[in-house]
């Protein structure tokens, strides 16, 4: 199995800390969250390789900052403004690797509270692509994410990128196990016209083609988007560690 990293954003809202810097190599608890992320991975004896995709602006740093088994990938991107969008990244990731197995994709700025050997055990004994979810209550947040229709067996029914008109409560962040057979549908999805800035848009386009189950989530994620988010989980590690 191989992990993708999406990694190419240029976090503006982190500014100045990263204007020069790529916030996946920021650093919590003495490590970067890559570091943390990739060392949980690592335990399950999974991933034979890591796919860190970036822009090309941070790539030099990434590339200083990786090791064996880690391969970095421009998009060959230098402003915010030219981004490719994170599903065109997932599929010059795909590409560039030539990935023929399963695929977990992961946001590279976030941080949590539990192993995501749990989400992989799930994936495997489903035998279907999964995501992750978690109950939000707060409807205006609803309005800022990928939301999910849930049928009773796991399965996603629908999902919706910032929904308008949310059609339930079940939040899915940027967290993706592609089964083998599903990865060439990333390609299917983009040609399809499936939305490419947001990573929901090809699960959205996705569940409509396969089966996709979708994992609730056993603790809190930390999503690292602004310098105050960035702070409080600073203080969440030093204070309780995760």
């Amino acid at each position: 199995m191989k992990c993708l990293f999406l990694a190419a954003g240029y976090a503006t809202r982190l500014y100045p800390l990263t204007e020069n810097f790529p916030k996946p190599l920021l650093e919590v608890g003495g490590k970067t969250i890559l570091d943390h992320l990739i060392a949980d991975i690592d335990r399950t004896g999974l991933v034979d390789e890591y796919l860190v995709v970036s822009n090309a602006k941070f790539a030099p740093i990434f590339e200083k900052w990786a090791r064996k088994g880690i391969r970095v990938i421009s998009d060959g991107t230098w402003t915010n403004e030219t981004r490719l969008g994170a599903v065109r990244d997932i599929q010059l990731g795909i590409e560039t690797a030539a990935v023929k197995e399963d695929l977990l994709i992961l946001a590279g700025d976030n941080l949590l509270s539990f192993s995501l050997a749990e989400f992989i055990a799930y994936a495997r004994g489903k035998g279907t692509s999964c995501l992750m979810r978690y109950y939000e209550a707060d409807e205006a947040r609803l309005h800022k994410s990928g939301v999910a229709e849930i049928g009773p067996d796991g399965r996603v029914l629908s999902m919706e990128e910032k929904p308008a008109h949310p059609k339930g409560h079940w939040c899915c962040p940027p967290f993706y196990y592609l089964t083998a057979s599903d990865v060439p549908k990333v390609a299917e999805g983009i040609a399809a016209g499936c939305g490419t800035d947001a990573p929901g848009s090809l699960i959205a386009w996705l569940c409509g083609v396969s089966p996709v189950h979708a994992w609730e989530m056993s603790g809190p994620r930390y999503d690292i988007g602004d310098l105050e988010s960035y702070e409080r989980v600073k203080e969440i590690w030093k204070n309780k560690g995760l």
